[in-house]
């Protein structure tokens, strides 16, 4: 009997990790699941295990601290052989920026940056001698424009999109697949936990979970350097090229004013 590939994923106890360990299950993957919270992930694992056969190791750790980043990042470099990295696990805060805790502010950057930075330098350090593997990391729309009101975590989400894109590049010759997944807003149950208001967001402007996964897999498997679900999230990424700088704040400065939920957690 063969061994199957092992996929890890961050933030997976709910959301898109939460999907990402579903559909990598489903595709004959066993796991490493990666979040704060114990009690989920074990919930994910029995499921996991007991509707499709996968094997599920499960890692909590909080990837804001950096003993528990290297702990995960030392999974991916020294344990069972890691074909498929998926950095899901992120935050943001909505508000002006001078008036938001700067706790958060860091907290935003040591896990939607740093950590991401961390586990992918451990999943090539590893993939690119043996000129194979996966590594997926999840930016979102806001990377491609300043959002006023979400300032800090749409410039991690840039910084994310900007990082992937050259790691891709960097890779290619090696075999290694690297992809930026750009979501827009998604339906999970996050907007619920974190009491964020999208009455004011229209429905065209919203994805569902699975297709968003899909999506960004899809795109790994054929080694696309950028993916971007859903025709109008196409076009929302497009269309700052082509417009002033100014106006594109003004526009994204609306969008998050429809959100009605100062400091909550961003979706995406």
């Amino acid at each position: 009997m063969t061994n199957k590939p092992i996929a890890l994923v961050t933030g997976a106890s709910s959301g898109l990790g939460e999907n990402f360990a579903r559909a990598l299950a489903a595709s004959g993957h066993d796991l490493v699941l990666v979040a704060r919270t114990g009690p989920a992930l074990e919930k994910l694992a029995g499921e996991l295990e007991q509707s499709h056969g996968a094997k599920c190791e499960v890692l909590v750790a909080d990837l804001a601290d950096a003993d528990q980043r290297a702990t995960v990042a030392a999974r991916i470099t020294d344990g069972a052989v890691v074909d498929t990295v998926i950095n899901n696990a992120g935050f943001g805060h909505y508000g002006a920026f001078s008036g938001l805790p700067l706790t958060g502010e860091v907290g935003q950057i040591e896990v939607n940056i740093l950590a991401l930075v961390t586990l992918s330098h451990a999943a090539l350090g590893v993939m690119v001698p043996r000129r194979s593997g996966k590594l997926l990391n999840v930016s979102s729309i806001g990377a491609f424009a300043p959002a006023p009101g979400g300032a800090t975590y749409s410039a991690t989400k840039a910084f994310v999109l900007s990082f992937t894109e050259a790691l891709h590049d960097e890779v290619m010759k090696d075999g290694v697949h690297v992809t930026a997944l750009c979501p827009g807003f998604t339906r999970t149950d996050f907007q619920q936990r974190a009491g964020v208001k999208t009455s004011g967001v229209p429905n065209a402007a919203w994805s569902d979970a699975a297709s968003v996964v899909a999506a960004g897999l899809a795109a790994l498997d054929r080694n696309q350097a950028v993916c971007v679900p859903g025709v109008l999230n196409k076009f929302v990424a497009v269309s700052p090229r082509f417009g002033p700088r100014g106006l594109t704040r003004r526009i994204s400065a609306g969008v998050m004013k429809r959100l009605d939920a100062p400091q909550a957690p961003a979706p995406g």
